[in-house]
C-alpha cells in the first residue's frame, strides 16, 4: 500500500512543480490568443505564486480537522479540475481566476501530501524516500519551461494545463483506493478566523512584494506590500502565541531540533532561489541566450537528482551533521566561484551539477532530521509551518539577490548568496537532531 501512497505523492508533486514553471514561456503565446500585451499576462503566473502562499497556512489545520491523506485528495481534486478550467480560459480575467483556484490547491497539496508520506513511513526510513521525492522537487520544475514551450510551439498554450488531466486522474484514483482505510480525522479546534485573515494577507503581501522586487525596477505599491505583509505576519505571531488553537503552531519550534532544521532549511532555500535568480541573468549580461543560460542551470537538477541515491548512503557513513555542514558549505564554495572566476560554458555545468550534488544532500538529512521526533499527531501543523518558513525565505533570498544586483551587480548577489548559504551551516552547527536508523 505504501508504494502505492508513495507514487501517489510523487505524481500530484511532479504537476505541482511542472506548474509553477511550464507557463512562463507560454505568455507571450496567452497574450497573443486572449488579446492582451505580454505585460498583462504576466499576472497568470503571479497569481498562481500569490495563492500558493496565502492557502498553505490553512492546511495544518485542515489536516488536524479531516486528516492529512482525505486534505491531500481534495486539494489534488481541486487542483487537477483548475486545471481544466484554465484550459478553457476565454479571456485573460478567468484564466487568472482558475489559476487562483489552482494554486489554492497546489498550496495545501505540498504540507499535505508530505505530512501524509512522513505519516506513512517511520522516521528510519524517510532517507530512503528522497530518491523518489527529489524527482518532483528537482527535475520537475527544470522540465517545465521546456515542456511548457515545445506544448505552446507545437499545439497550444492549453495543453500547458490540459497535461494534467490525465496524471491527475489516474493519481486521484490510484490514491482512494490506497487511502481508503486512511485513520479517522482527529479532533481539531476550532479554526483561527484572525490567524487565517492575518496568514493570508501577510504572506500574499510579502510574496507579492519579494517577487516584484525581482523586476530589479519594482513600483513604490509592490515596496509597500513588503512592510505591510512583515508586520501582518508580526501581528501573526503576537495572535498566535495567545490563541489557544492557533492556525500556525509556532510552539513547535519549542522543539530546538525543529527550529533550527527550520531555520536551515530556510536559508538554504534563500541561498539556492537567490543564486537561481541572479546567474541566469548574469550570465545572460555576458552575452549568451536564454536557452543557453538554461542549459547551463539544468545540470544543478540533475546533481539534485543524484543526491536523492547517495544521501541516505552519506548520512549512513559519516552521520546527518556532517552531510548537512558539508553540504552548505560546499554550496558556498561553489556560488563563490560562480561570482568570482570565469569557467567554460562546461566548466558552469559542472558546477552547477556540484550545486545540485552538495545542496540536495544537505536540504534533504535537514528536512528529515528536523521531523524525526514530531509526533504523527501533529505532523500536519509542522509540515505546514516547516513549508512555509521555507517559502518566506526562498522569496527572501531572491528579493535581497535581486536588491543587491541593482546596487552592486550580479557578481556581489551570488557573493549574498553564499552568505546565506554560510548563515545556514552556523545554524546547523547548533543541529543536534538525529534521524533514527531503521
Amino acid at each position: 500500500m505504501r508504494p502505492v501512497i508513495l507514487a501517489v505523492y510523487v505524481t500530484a508533486m511532479c504537476m505541482n512543480g511542472l506548474d509553477a514553471t511550464i507557463v512562463n514561456p507560454a505568455l507571450f503565446a496567452i497574450a497573443a490568443d486572449l488579446g492582451v500585451p505580454p505585460q498583462a499576462a504576466g499576472v497568470v503566473e503571479s497569481a498562481f505564486l500569490a495563492s500558493l502562499a496565502v492557502s498553505m497556512p490553512v492546511a495544518g489545520w485542515l489536516c488536524d480537522r479531516y486528516g492529512a491523506p482525505r486534505v491531500f485528495l481534495a486539494a489534488l481534486a481541486v487542483f487537477t479540475a483548475a486545471s481544466g478550467l484554465c484550459a478553457l480560459a476565454w479571456d485573460v480575467g478567468s484564466l487568472v481566476a482558475f489559476r487562483v483556484v489552482q494554486g489554492a490547491g497546489g498550496g495545501v497539496l505540498t504540507p499535505a501530501g508530505m505530512a501524509m508520506l512522513f505519516a506513512a513511513y517511520p522516521p528510519g526510513e524517510r532517507l530512503r524516500l528522497s530518491r523518489y521525492i527529489v524527482v518532483p522537487t528537482a527535475l520537475a520544475p527544470a522540465l517545465g519551461p521546456v515542456l511548457g514551450g515545445l506544448l505552446a510551439d507545437a499545439l497550444s498554450w492549453r495543453w500547458a494545463f490540459l497535461v494534467n488531466l490525465p496524471f491527475g486522474a489516474a493519481a486521484l484514483l490510484a490514491g482512494a483506493w490506497a487511502l481508503r482505510r486512511a485513520p479517522a480525522p482527529r479532533t481539531a479546534g476550532p479554526l483561527d478566523v484572525r490567524g487565517l485573515v492575518l496568514a493570508g494577507a501577510g504572506f500574499g503581501l510579502l510574496m507579492y512584494g519579494l517577487n516584484e522586487a525581482t523586476t530589479l525596477s519594482p513600483a513604490t505599491l509592490s515596496l509597500a506590500a513588503l512592510p505591510a505583509g512583515a508586520v501582518l505576519l508580526v501581528l501573526l505571531a503576537r495572535s498566535a502565541r495567545v490563541t489557544r488553537f492557533p492556525l500556525l503552531d509556532l510552539g513547535l519550534l519549542a522543539d530546538r531540533g525543529f527550529l533550527r532544521g527550520a531555520v536551515t532549511a530556510s536559508l538554504a532555500a534563500a541561498g539556492l532561489l537567490g543564486m537561481l535568480f541572479a546567474f541566469p541573468l548574469g550570465y545572460q549580461e555576458l552575452g549568451a541566450s536564454a536557452a543557453d543560460a538554461g542549459l547551463v542551470v539544468f545540470p544543478e537538477a540533475l546533481g539534485l537528482m543524484v543526491a536523492g541515491f547517495v544521501v541516505d548512503r552519506a548520512c549512513d557513513r559519516w552521520g546527518e551533521r556532517p552531510v548537512i555542514i558539508g553540504g552548505l558549505l560546499g554550496g558556498a564554495a561553489l556560488f563563490a566561484v560562480l561570482a568570482l572566476a570565469e569557467p567554460g560554458p562546461w566548466g558552469l555545468r559542472a558546477v552547477m551539477f556540484g550545486v545540485g550534488l552538495v545542496l540536495g544532500q544537505a536540504v534533504t538529512a535537514v528536512q528529515v532530521s528536523s521531523f524525526a521526533a514530531v509526533e504523527p499527531e501533529v505532523m500536519g501543523r509542522a509540515m505546514t509551518l516547516f513549508q512555509s518558513l521555507r517559502m518566506i525565505g526562498g522569496g527572501l533570498g531572491v528579493g535581497v539577490c535581486a536588491v543587491v544586483v541593482s546596487a552592486a551587480g550580479y557578481r556581489a548577489a551570488l557573493l549574498a548568496a553564499a552568505a546565506f548559504l554560510l548563515a545556514a551551516s552556523g545554524a546547523a552547527v547548533l543541529s543536534r537532531a538525529r534521524v533514527p536508523r531503521p
